[in-house]
């Protein structure tokens, strides 16, 4: 997974060829530590056919705001550098792959 920040997510994720898929998450939060090995374990399964990459909320929160990340964790789905879905607080990962599923 790559590491994205407010230096280089424009080029990283706008500017990418094809889906990103981005998890805004922060080291305080317990249910983003939680979702961090399933996400890492979906970035796995479709290397190669997705962008994964992986955002501290915290230690860039202009950026987050930006976004409208407004709850944590939040995984945001980009694709041309547009947001075209987003899911926030109360999600599963399976709703997460059937979302990347449909996108792909």
């Amino acid at each position: 997974m790559n590491i994205v920040d407010k230096e280089n997510f424009e080029a990283e994720v706008l500017q990418a060829e094809g889906l990103v898929m981005v998890d805004f998450w922060s080291p305080k939060c317990e249910p983003c530590q939680a979702l961090m090995p399933e996400v890492e374990a979906l970035a796995a399964k479709y290397e190669g056919k997705a962008k994964f990459c992986k955002l501290d909320s915290a230690a860039n929160k202009r950026l987050a705001i930006s976004q409208k990340v407004l709850g944590l964790p939040t995984i945001a789905f980009y694709k041309g550098g547009e947001k075209v879905a987003e899911f926030s607080k109360d999600f599963t990962m399976e709703e997460v792959e059937n979302k990347l599923k449909e996108l792909l």
